[in-house]
Formats: C-alpha cells, structure tokens, sequence
C-alpha cells in the first residue's frame, strides 16, 4: 500500500524516499517483497513468482509472531509504485495465508477503487476478499477531496458489541459538499454504466499497448481494465534496467509531453491511466504518440542498449 504521505503512512508505503523523509522509525512495521515479475521473478513463470512473494507474507508473518500481526496491507495493484500488476496467483495465495493465521487484510483502493481495473473494486479483479478497505480518488473522480473507508460486517460489529471509544473524528470528516459530489459521482458511474465500459474497453486497450511490444527499449506492456505501464528496458531479452533509475523514463516523459501525451514516469516505468470516456479511436491515438515519444527516447539512448 502507498496512500497516505503523513508519518504513519509514509511508513506502512513502500517509497524509501518517504520513509527518509518522515525520518522517525515506527515499531511493528514490516515490509515484504513487491510482487513485480519484471524486475525480480528472473526465470519463474509469473504463476510461479506470484506464489513465491506470496510465500514471503507467510515468512514474515512467523518471523513476527502471528499474534503481533495485526493487518497485511497492500494496494491489488500498486499505482504509484509503476502500475505493478501481480500475478493471478499472488493475491489468492495470500488471503489463504492470512485466513490461516487470523491476520486481517487491508485492501488499498484508493487508485484501484471505482472502476479502474474493470470492476468496482480491484479486489474483484484479482480474486481476494479484504476485510477493511480505503478509498479515496475515484470516489468522487478526484472534483472535490474526500476519503472513506469500508469495514466487513464482522469488522464494525465488533465497534458495536464491544463498547469503548473509537476517536476519529477530523476538521473535515464529513465534509456535505464533498459528500455530495461523491453521490453524485457514483450515480453518473452507474446511470452511464462508466465501469462496465471500462471493462469492455479494457481488452482493446492492452491489445493497443502490446503493439508497442516491438519497440526496441520496450521491455513489457501490462494494463488491467483502464490503468496501464509501459517497461523501459536497455535490453528486453534480460529485462535489464537503464543505469540512473528514472532518467530515461523522464526523457520519455518529456517528449509525450512535447508530442500532446500526457504520460507519468514512475522511474523508467511509463504509466498510463486514461480515463473512462475513451474510444478506441483515441486509444490508437495515445498508442501512436506514445511510439513517437519512444523513438526520440530511443534516438537519444540507442547507445547505452545493452
């Protein structure tokens, strides 16, 4: 999981670079493995690496003390991290094993939630069942700031049956404003049926970023529903990554943005996240100015290619 750039979640997130800079160390905070194939599965079938960074979770938790373990948390795709898709065996694995040891998981839907991968929620995309789950960006569609998170019923019963305070309250909770855009956003979702379009859509999308397959510094193209990462390699056959993490991905970045493509660069990691309303016509678009921003990339690179 990522959201949240406060101390305590800067330190549950996985960016280094956060965890620096909110400096304090926090006990009782454990990191396992990124399930990301591309740069760490090696010679494993993706189904193979899914099941071994699962098996990492289980290895932590008995490192730890499955009665310290409070909640796995993770995002079902890490958006920020590079559009990080795990395999299909990976989340399953790993609602197995915290069922097994009565560890609670946290599903962060705060990029994932709200239709990105093709179903409401992204734990529906990739198979698990979460216990408690935030949500933040979709759902309002980013026009006003708002957040909320969901509890299974087994969850709040225990708020109600057990007593006690829990504080939460904050200056803006329950903001009317924003809740209101938030309604009415989720109505516009259903009424114009926007997520099951995003699933429809979702096929013709990955089909149009495999093409970019025979690029000479594209190492991988991988997309789920409307949310989508092009790999920049130095060699694709090894899945090798250019030296100085994230200066090529920002030429290539500038170069979308010089051509009309709005496209971030998480290190050489391209990310694309399009919205809902797409047409095909326009994902051939974006596909055909994404090839022009990686030829002048690799123009510029051609002599580092391993």
């Amino acid at each position: 999981g990522y959201h949240g750039s406060t101390m305590v979640a800067a330190k549950l997130g996985g960016f280094q670079g956060m965890h620096d800079q909110v400096g304090t160390e926090f006990p009782g905070f454990h990191h396992v493995q990124q399930p990301h194939w591309f740069d760490f599965g090696g010679d494993k079938t993706p189904e193979e690496f899914g099941l071994e960074a699962a098996a990492a979770v289980e290895k932590k938790i008995l490192e730890v003390g499955p009665d310290n373990v409070a909640a796995f948390i993770g995002e079902p795709i890490q958006g920020a991290g590079g559009v990080l898709i795990p395999p299909t065996t990976y989340w399953p694995e790993v609602q197995r094993i915290c069922r097994k040891y009565g560890v609670l998981i946290i599903s962060d839907e705060v990029i994932c939630g709200f239709g990105r991968t093709g179903n409401w929620w992204g734990f529906q995309s990739l198979g698990f069942e979460p216990d408690i789950v935030p949500m933040a960006k979709g759902l309002s569609s980013g026009y006003l700031p708002i957040g909320a998170v969901a509890f299974a019923d087994h969850i709040i019963k225990d708020f109600f049956e057990l007593g006690g305070e829990f504080y939460h309250g904050m200056t803006y909770a329950g903001h009317p404003v924003a809740a209101a855009v938030a309604l009415r956003n989720i109505e516009i979702l259903e009424q114009e049926k926007l997520v099951d379009r995003c699933r429809e859509l979702g096929p013709y999308f990955a089909q149009a970023l495999a093409s970019l397959r025979d690029h000479p510094i594209v190492g991988e193209t991988r997309s789920m529903g409307l949310i989508g990462a092009i790999e920049l390699s130095s060699n694709k056959a090894k899945r090798s990554r250019f030296k100085d993490s994230g200066r090529v991905g920002t030429k290539c970045r500038d170069y979308c943005f010089k051509n009309g493509l709005i496209m971030r660069a998480c290190w050489d990691t391209m990310v694309l996240a399009p919205p809902f309303v797409i047409t095909k016509k326009e994902i051939d678009e974006l596909v055909r100015l994404a090839r022009v921003a990686l030829d002048a990339t690799y123009a510029d690179v051609k002599s580092e290619m391993e």
